[in-house]
């Protein structure tokens, strides 16, 4: 290899990649924790380097050029490179000290894990543990997190996994807005009720389908892509939505909505990378989110009745 040729460094190189796939020079100083303009100079300090021009700048907005495109994708190899350095030696440590991201949705970090978290202060004090709380995906492969509980099961061979249980949920309202209406509600009244929306409003019409309710959008006319903002707003009587019975019963004034709908289940999954599940650190909070998670089962406040599957129908 001729290292004469190479003429730039790692950091200007990281600060393209992250600036091209945020778009801009703010979104990828925010994610390096850098200074925009120290990014900039970095940035332009890689165009000099290799004497071509990356970004157009057009109005607020950079968009790649040719040059940039072509590099991008030599770049973003580099960069997947650097994550498997990163994670082999993260996964080589032993130590019990240092830092554990934990990727959750909103409402189970503010809900389900203050309990577990305490318990793996107690017993891994020199452990640090980071929430990192979002309702999509993060990407394991690239360390946004160490660790992920998801509702979903991965797919990727890199990837380990662990199924902990089935979670029973149901569609639930605050007391003060199910008095409104003087009487039991059932399922054929659903079409005439207000919903909260979280996301993707038309991804909630199918899973409410999925209970036999005969809604649309128009049904859902307040909603927030935050789940504990939206969840509030169930709390707060402005409609109703569906929850983890794990999550509803610890709030006071909640009660399930329909008297003859059925309630649902969903899988719960915790997940790391291959390489850092043998990070004895990583390995030890792993477990004992898995027991904590486990644990809410056994509650006998928690128990539900007979459920069924949770299907996606359109």
């Amino acid at each position: 290899m001729n290292w004469q040729s190479i003429t730039f460094d790692w950091n200007q190189a990281r600060a393209f990649l992250v600036t091209a796939e945020e778009g801009s020079l703010s979104a990828a100083a925010r994610a390096l924790g850098l200074t925009q303009p120290t990014l900039s100079r970095q940035v332009a300090a890689l165009e000099e380097a290799l004497g071509v021009t990356l970004f157009e700048r057009v109005s607020k907005s950079l968009i790649l050029t040719e040059a940039g495109v072509e590099l991008a994708e030599h770049v973003r190899a580099m960069g997947d490179a650097a994550s498997r350095v990163s994670l082999a030696a993260s996964g080589q440590s032993q130590q019990i000290e240092g830092l554990v991201t934990v990727s959750a949705t909103d409402l189970m970090a503010a809900h389900l894990l203050p309990d577990i978290l305490r318990d793996i202060r107690q017993k891994a004090p020199g452990i640090e543990v980071k929430i990192l709380c979002t309702n999509s995906l993060s990407d394991l492969r690239r360390r946004e997190a160490d660790i992920a509980v998801r509702h979903v099961e991965p797919d990727h061979p890199d990837l380990y996994a662990r199924k902990l249980r089935e979670a029973p949920a149901r569609i639930y309202g605050a007391r003060s807005y199910l008095e409104k209406f003087d009487r039991k509600l059932f399922r054929k009244d659903a079409e005439n009720l207000d919903f909260i929306g979280f996301d993707n409003n038309e991804e909630l019409v199918g899973y409410l389908r999925s209970f036999g309710l005969k809604v649309s959008e128009a049904n859902i006319r307040l909603g927030s892509p935050s789940g504990v903002v939206a969840w509030e707003y169930v709390r707060h009587g402005l409609g109703l939505s569906i929850m983890a019975d794990e999550i509803a019963v610890r709030c006071a004034d909640i009660l399930p909505a329909f008297e003859d709908v059925t309630p649902v289940t969903f899988p719960i999954w915790l997940v790391t990378h291959r390489e850092l599940h043998t990070s004895r650190r990583i390995r030890i909070v792993f477990d004992l989110l898995a027991e904590g998670l486990l644990a809410i089962e056994t509650d006998p406040c928690l128990r539900a009745p007979a459920t069924k599957v949770l299907k996606h129908e359109t």
